[in-house]
């Protein structure tokens, strides 16, 4: 298969497609997380610390002077960001949670409620047939 249909085939299936909308919402989600760790987390934890602001706490290794730059390790901001992955990450955990609550539930063959995909009706289907079979077997060499 050449390059340019295995291509085609790609972008046709919807994955090309699937990726860019995953990745325009991760995006979107990102600054929304940064701004509520920003903005609303921060503020409450920097008056429990006394007004230590995160985003501005470094590690002094050389300070400026009128020939030098200032030489620090920001470990603040390693922190907020850290604050951050460990919201998306905590985030992301719940909504796969609940998706994956309704997968079960949509593949189970015994679940009326929710309508359950073909596929996972037919191979059910096979299943009880095989049981079936293997009882009659077992009581054929009996």
């Amino acid at each position: 298969m050449s390059f340019l249909q295995e291509f085609k085939n790609f972008a046709i299936k919807g994955n090309m497609i699937d990726m860019a909308v995953g990745i325009v919402i991760g995006t979107a989600f990102n600054n929304v997380i940064s701004t509520i760790v920003k903005k609303i987390v921060m503020p409450p934890l920097s008056l429990l610390t006394d007004g230590v602001n995160l985003s501005n706490k470094k590690y002094m290794l050389r300070t400026a002077t009128n020939s030098v730059e200032e030489v620090a390790v920001g470990y603040g901001e390693l922190i907020e960001v850290l604050i951050d992955f460990f919201i998306i990450a905590f985030t992301i955990f719940l909504v796969i949670k609940i998706i994956n609550r309704f997968k079960k539930k949509s593949e189970d063959p015994h679940d009326k409620t929710v309508e359950t995909p073909k596929n996972i009706q037919l191979l059910s289907n096979i299943e009880k047939l095989m049981e079936e079979q293997n009882t009659l077997l077992k009581n054929k060499k009996s």
